[in-house]
């Protein structure tokens, strides 16, 4: 994508590697600063991101940039602005929520993952003009949520060595986890559940590291996923640099490791956010942006219908209540979006008040309805994320009724509330 500033980079010494790598990648104007002067510099533009190409001199200088880059968002148009940070070390980059880069990163790769921040700079302007002209011709739009996206953010750690319990506990402490001692189970949880950050410890040997990488990097979906590796050389990682931008490593340490990893974690879990409610204003509010499933109008709407042609045709419909004992509304917005992977495109589902999930299985009898929602409820059950952030403590409950002659929509669905669940 097409770098078009204006850019603003902060060092007190020159950058002239970053300065070119950036002007060569179509930058225009790049502004350069010291970090006295950059806090007046970017109150007085507006830049599409910001690099500080050498580690911030103190605490002071810090709170000074995020200062003046609060008061710039709130005076400006309100868009993500990506701020790439370098660190002295493997920690990370003082300034709040800045995008930790390590200091002798070469200067291409701070161009793609400038440009991977970018996409999410323009996806976020995207959808604010999007609601600004729904709201400019009185309609009715939906918000984004004022929520911090780490609220909602999953981590996968993969690792087998000394290290992962630490990593999981620190991963788990700030996020939602998903853990996995072994390649196979990663790559099952990266099919089916929506990660927002990958942890790579230690454990795995160089080939087998290389193997995973190269599956992320072969894959469009992961092209922006922040993946970070723990311990392992260098060599082992460059070569997936280009094809993913967001990809890091730290020597040792996972409350380090952590700290450098969430803004990223948040970005991604910010896009996420950001694509859904995407799909929702394209969909003209009929899918929920908080789980890409059906709104519950909606889903009243198709269900009537879906009954009305179930017996026109005489053909089978089932439907499905899936229920959580001791969940909250994270469980049911994880449990959402996991339902949403699993049902054919022929299905249709929704999200209840009560955090609930009704499914509907068009063209299908009880029995083929049965099999269906017990793999649901049992990847369900298996993968979730219970509210002190452990997988494989909720208890998925599945109630099924499927439609008679006699039926109506109102009678269906007092069938499949009242059915005694079947686990």
């Amino acid at each position: 994508m097409a770098l078009q500033g204006p850019f603003a980079v902060i060092a007190d010494s020159p950058a002239p590697l970053v300065v070119e790598a950036l002007r060569k990648a179509g930058a225009y104007p790049v502004i350069e600063t010291g970090w006295a002067d950059a806090p007046a510099a970017l109150t007085s533009i507006e830049p599409e991101a910001v690099v500080a190409a050498e580690p911030c001199p103190d605490q002071a200088a810090a709170e000074a940039i995020t200062q003046a880059l609060a008061a710039q968002h709130i005076k400006g148009s309100g868009f993500y602005m990506p701020l790439l940070a370098c660190a002295r070390d493997d920690g990370a980059a003082p300034i709040a929520d800045a995008l930790t880069i390590a200091a002798n990163l070469a200067p291409e790769y701070i161009v793609g993952r400038l440009t991977a921040a970018l996409r999410l700079r323009t996806l976020h302007g995207t959808v604010l003009r999007r609601i600004a002209t729904l709201t400019s011709h009185g309609q009715q739009a939906l918000e984004l949520p004022a929520s911090d996206p780490l609220e909602e953010a999953t981590v996968l750690v993969a690792g087998r060595g000394r290290t992962y319990p630490a990593l999981s506990v620190a991963v788990g402490e700030q996020v939602g986890l998903v853990g996995a001692l072994s390649v196979e189970s990663a790559a099952r949880a990266l099919n089916v559940r929506d990660i927002n950050g990958m942890v790579i410890g230690d454990g795995f040997s160089p080939r087998v590291i290389e193997a995973l990488l190269t599956v992320l990097a072969e894959d469009v979906r992961f092209r922006d996923l922040p993946v970070i590796v723990l311990g392992s050389h260098p060599a082992v990682i460059e070569p997936f640099a280009a094809a993913l931008p967001n990809l890091d490593r730290i020597s040792e340490g996972p409350e380090r490791l952590v700290a450098r990893f969430l803004p990223y974690v948040r970005q991604h879990a910010f896009g996420e956010r950001l694509k859904r409610m995407l799909k929702s204003l394209d969909a003209k509010g009929m899918l929920d942006p908080d789980t890409g499933l059906l709104g519950q109008e909606a889903f009243w709407r198709d269900l009537n219908r879906a009954v009305d042609d179930a017996d026109k045709r005489g053909v089978g419909l089932t439907i499905a209540r899936f229920s959580f004992n001791g969940g909250d509304r994270r469980v049911s917005l994880d449990a959402a979006r996991l339902v949403g992977k699993l049902m054919r495109q022929v299905d249709f589902a929704c999200r209840e008040a009560d955090n609930s999930i009704f499914a509907v299985f068009t063209e299908t009898d009880l029995r083929a309805a049965h099999v269906v929602a017990r793999r649901i409820a049992s990847t369900l059950k298996n993968t979730m994320l219970a509210p002190d952030r452990r997988p494989g403590k909720i208890d998925a409950a599945v109630t099924l009724a499927t439609l008679k002659p006699t039926d109506s929509v109102d009678t269906l669905i007092a069938r499949v509330v009242g059915e005694v669940a079947a686990h």
